[in-house]
């Protein structure tokens, strides 16, 4: 199964919304903009002796054509111009297939975009993905009656693949937004967009599920719809019944010719809000960070630490000099409350903690030898993380670096709770979105025996190892530990 985005020239991969969409943009308490599914807006026109319903009727008792064509202003045409790279090296494939559809203007010095977007604020703030807009020179937005104005990106977000762009105009047609927590399977929706081009194409489908993870990244928690999203698509709203945006057009399961296939992806509305916040407000997002490794905590895992559930992240590694070990969170913990809101699982943490506010103080639940405990720990920057560890950096450090990976040397005690053998090796704690790493199929509690046949014992053998390849290495041979089982991976260069 290959996983694109939906119209995008690049590969892809919590504060509160109050005063980033004032006026019609927060006007979610009205009465919705269609009638009940079952009830008609007016008799039917009766044809013919049978007394049969004619087509003529559709328009008048049909509820999505209401909604269309109040909602239809409200999508934008983004179009995007990139300055081509010329080299002679031949392209790698991209790690999602990504297509985005030809545009006829497209010059031999550029590489042009074409995606989708909608306005959120009357004043000129428009949504749309990313991929969208990524590394672009130029930003056209284009409207539903014909205006085009240059486009200013206020700033994006690769980890959630999100953008927000500002046009000077004003009095623009701002589509409300909802809440996607509530969305239920089956519930019906609607995709207003421009796949390939054809301006303000409409869908319609179900929510056909919540929840999913594709592969983008650490936050996915995609909604899957069968409303049909093709290249093009990316950045537009997928709307309720209620004429509200619930989710925004992101990725697809391509088809033979990277067209729609009945499977789509988009990004849920309560998840883009805080980060549209931020980003209106300082044009990027503040992440709060913990510092800990976490896996899923496995009947067998569970059993294994006397415990009699499975409900909770299960600490695999704790980062030095990080929130978690000032705390003194350590590996083998079981956190299952975090700031007082439930952790049902690894999937449920990262979000919690990244909505965090920095320097927060928040109490961690936690099951530890069996009996619960609480932590005060004091919430980080992620940021100043990721800084500190590029600062950090040797030379030979990031040679690991430049395939997407995060090590730290295995002790006793975190081989113990991994469950390998040996106390002495490597083990991975982050693999980067997206990176070689994780199209190689690492994951996070991986232990490194090997690389390039060279056995590892510490982080420099690591080092050496992948200078066996030589500096411009385009692949590296692993042997990793997994559960007990160990197995090679080769591992390609980004």
């Amino acid at each position: 199964m290959r996983i694109d985005v939906a119209g995008s020239p690049r590969p892809v991969g919590f504060r509160t919304l109050v005063g980033l969409l004032t006026g019609a943009a927060l006007s979610l308490s009205g009465p919705s903009l269609l009638p009940v599914f079952a009830q008609s807006t007016g008799p039917a026109t009766q044809g013919g002796p049978s007394g049969s319903a004619t087509v003529g009727a559709l328009p008048e008792s049909y509820p999505w054509v209401r909604l269309a064509e109040a909602l239809m202003p409200g999508v934008v045409n983004v179009r995007t111009s990139t300055e081509a790279r010329r080299s002679s090296v031949p392209a790698q494939p991209e790690p999602f297939g990504r297509p985005h559809p030809p545009d006829p203007r497209e010059g031999r010095g550029e590489r042009r975009g074409l995606g989708s977007g909608f306005i959120v604020d009357p004043s000129g703030y428009i949504v749309t993905n990313h991929h969208v807009v990524d590394g672009a020179s130029s930003i056209d937005v284009a409207l539903a009656d014909g205006r085009t104005f240059p486009g200013k990106l206020v700033g994006s977000d690769a980890e959630t693949d999100l953008a927000l762009l500002k046009i000077e105009a004003s009095g623009l047609p701002a589509i409300p937004l909802g809440t996607s927590s509530t969305l239920k399977v089956a519930e019906p929706v609607m995709a207003i967009g421009n796949p390939f081009g054809l301006d303000h194409t409409v869908t319609v489908g179900i929510i056909s599920g919540t929840g999913r993870v594709i592969g983008a990244g650490r936050y996915d928690d995609f909604l899957q719809t069968d409303a049909a999203i093709n290249p093009g698509n990316s950045g537009g709203p997928l709307i309720n019944t209620r004429g509200e945006v619930v989710g925004i057009a992101d990725a697809i399961v391509a088809g033979p010719t990277g067209g729609s296939r009945g499977i789509g992806f988009a990004i849920p509305i309560d998840l883009a809000k805080p980060i549209l916040a931020q980003l209106r407000e300082t044009g990027k997002v503040t992440r709060g960070w913990l510092g800990v490794t976490i896996q899923a905590l496995t009947p067998e895992l569970a059993k294994s630490f006397g415990l009699g559930q499975t409900q909770g992240a299960l600490v695999a590694a704790v980062n030095d000099d990080s929130p978690a070990s000032r705390a003194g969170l350590r590996p083998g913990d079981v956190i299952v409350r975090f700031d007082g809101k439930p952790v049902e699982g690894p999937r449920t943490l990262p979000p919690l903690v990244a909505g965090t506010a920095v320097g927060k103080a928040v109490t961690v639940e936690l099951l530890r030898d069996g009996a619960t405990q609480s932590v005060q720990v004091t919430v980080g920057n992620l940021a100043d993380m990721r800084e500190a560890k590029a600062e950090g950096s040797t030379g030979d450090s990031r040679v690991a670096e430049r395939f997407g990976l995060a090590l730290q040397p295995l002790t006793p005690e975190l081989a113990q709770r991994l469950g390998v053998q040996a106390d002495k090796g490597v083990v991975v704690t982050e693999v980067r979105p997206d990176s070689p790493a994780a199209l190689a199929g690492l994951v996070p509690g991986d232990v490194i025996r090997e690389v390039n046949r060279l056995p590892v014992q510490g982080l420099d053998d690591v080092e050496r190892g992948m200078r066996r390849g030589g500096a411009d290495a385009k692949q590296i041979l692993l042997r990793v530990e997994r559960e007990g089982s160990q197995r090679y991976i080769v591992l390609g260069a980004g």
